[in-house]
């Protein structure tokens, strides 16, 4: 990926040198290391907000919200891999900027913070176990630097244009919160099944991936950030974190009833879609009845 030399956004927040933020707490209850894993097991990775898993498991409500903790300090110039997910977010700033005003809105850009192990969150105290995450209640996406290492060695997914799509999904579930999608999703929790809700999640996801082939698209088209292999990279990685690949490799039986972000074929898919058309109304993943 040809990223050397770009924009670096100024919406990055650096907590690697603050102290971790404890046990998440959600509904006056502290959740155990026991919990976060059956969370993990059914939200696993590149989730929109395994936080909000985690309050449900817990018997209690959404998070609550916290006071916002003050601006952090910036990454230090030499971190080549912060330096590096910077400049990938003030490209999806660019082109999502774009993309709205087109539309006749005005986008809003999320915040990205980089944290070490544990940080406290409008949603509650993240984990670096949960992988990355945004959380609506803050507009920022959150991601210890250290599941990149995970995403090479654990899932078999290397190369840059794979981390790029993992900070691709994340705004795309910003850019959902802005369309308020994903309000309207999470308005039905509770409302229905937790299989019905599995299956709106699902949609949720997969809209977020076709969402970060939009950003692809558009950042191909202006930039030509594409290099050989990228593409491949990016497509490797949405079948490694397949709900039907994660299942099987854990050595578990999948079963499709607790899907919460779909097959690796669907990740595929819908990535592919976002980059060929780069259309957000290409990504109605709601609209379709086969995935």
């Amino acid at each position: 990926m040809k990223w050397e030399g770009n924009r670096e956004s100024d919406n990055v927040e650096d907590r690697r040198g603050e102290g971790g933020g404890g046990s998440p707490i959600f509904g006056g209850r502290s959740i155990g290391i026991g919990t976060i894993v059956i969370a993990l097991v059914g939200g696993w990775v590149l989730g929109i907000n395994p936080l909000t898993l985690l309050g449900l498991l817990s018997g209690g409500g959404p998070p609550a919200q916290v006071q916002p903790q003050g601006p952090a300090a910036r990454p230090p110039a030499d971190d080549t891999l912060a330096r590096f997910v910077s400049t990938v977010l003030a490209d999806t700033e660019d082109v999502w900027q774009a993309v709205f005003r087109q539309g006749g809105g005005t986008y809003q850009e999320p915040r990205l913070v980089l944290f070490r192990g544990a940080t406290r969150t409008a949603c509650g105290t993240g984990q670096a176990a949960m992988g990355p995450f945004y959380c609506p209640a803050d507009q920022k996406v959150y991601i210890d630097l250290g599941f990149y290492e995970t995403l090479k060695h654990r899932l078999g997914a290397p190369g840059d244009f794979a981390q790029a799509y993992v900070i691709a999904h994340e705004v795309g579930h910003h850019v959902q919160n802005q369309l308020g999608i994903s309000g309207k999703v999470d308005q039905m929790r509770g409302r229905v099944s937790q299989a019905e809700y599995n299956a709106l999640s699902v949609r949720l996801e997969l809209q977020a991936d076709c969402f970060a082939g939009v950003w692809a698209h558009h950042a191909q088209n202006a930039r030509q950030i594409l290099e050989q292999g990228d593409v491949e990279e990016a497509m490797n990685a949405a079948a490694k974190i397949g709900d039907d690949a994660l299942q099987r490799s854990s050595g578990g039986a999948v079963v499709p009833e607790s899907f919460t972000h779909g097959t690796s074929a669907q990740r595929q898919r819908w990535f592919h879609n976002g980059l060929q058309n780069g259309s957000v109304k290409a990504c109605d993943t709601f609209a379709v009845r086969n995935l």
